[in-house]
């Protein structure tokens, strides 16, 4: 890979990963567009490291607090609204695992057709404009029963279909469940990191088990450039959401989907 098709690609990666309009499309878009090949496993691992260290570090104190919460009511204390989070997220957090583990990585593949990104960005990213309309306004993460984590956490699961996003599927589940537009970013970032871990997790087991060498100067700089582009994504994203809402973005969707499908048509 040449290093201008890392520092774009990294960027793309970055940015995309936690805004509701699809990772996975931009990637398959922006190569085939300049005819790069693909950008391999061990990129992957590092963009996905670098963007697990960027929404960690930007959400410290309240990872933090979460984790002390959640530690004094393992042995028995009182642990207040922040361990009810931390429970709620990681029951959320069950059911991408649970699915990704039984449809394997052949199974996601399988699924990573230009057409079928194409249809999950621009029909999933109708649904979310809609959901977004007409949820209430007026929750906090605090307010929601583990059930509702449940219900966002099997809204995650069901962005294992290419093209639907991750991060819009569950800010979807949160803005139905009555959560405020941040509250629901939030939840999303924070459900970001234990999917991204096992998704890291898999990769480096993967990386180790191929012969062939990584270079790892190239890799550092993609992480790098990872976690400083999806630190600010996240940044300007809880910001927009104040100003903006989700509109944007669902329109957005909607006119990548329609690219994809121009470009890719139907083709398997």
């Amino acid at each position: 890979m040449e290093w201008y098709q890392l520092v774009v690609l990294a960027l793309v990666q970055g940015i995309t990963e936690f805004l509701p309009i699809s990772s996975s499309a931009h990637l398959i878009l922006v190569p085939y567009v300049f005819g790069w090949s693909d950008q391999g496993l061990a990129f992957d691992l590092a963009t996905h490291l670098g963007s697990l260290v960027a929404v960690i570090a930007y959400f410290r104190r309240d990872l933090g607090d979460m984790a002390a919460a959640w530690s004094r009511s393992v042995t028995g204390r009182e642990g207040g609204p922040e361990a009810h989070m931390a429970w709620g997220l990681i029951l959320a957090t069950l059911p991408a695992i649970a699915l990704g583990c039984l449809l394997g990585v052949t199974g996601e593949a399988g699924l990573r057709l230009p057409w079928v990104i194409a249809a999950a960005s621009i029909g999933f990213g109708l649904l979310l404009g809609w959901v977004d309309v007409r949820a209430p306004h007026r929750h906090e993460p605090e307010v929601l029963r583990l059930r509702g984590y449940l219900a966002i956490g099997l809204a995650q699961a069901l962005a294992l279909i290419p093209g639907s996003s991750r991060s819009g599927m569950t800010i979807m589940a949160g803005r139905w469940l009555g959560l405020t537009r941040p509250a629901a970013a939030r939840v999303s970032f924070f459900l970001a990191i234990p999917v991204t871990a096992a998704a890291i997790a898999y990769e480096a087991v993967s990386l180790i088990l191929q012969p062939e060498a990584a270079p790892w100067a190239g890799l550092a700089v993609a992480a790098v450039l990872s976690a400083v582009s999806a630190a600010l994504a996240i940044h300007y994203f809880l910001r927009m959401l104040q100003y903006m809402g989700l509109m944007p973005f669902v329109v957005y969707r909607v006119v990548l989907g329609v690219v994809l499908l121009a470009v890719f048509g139907f083709e398997a």
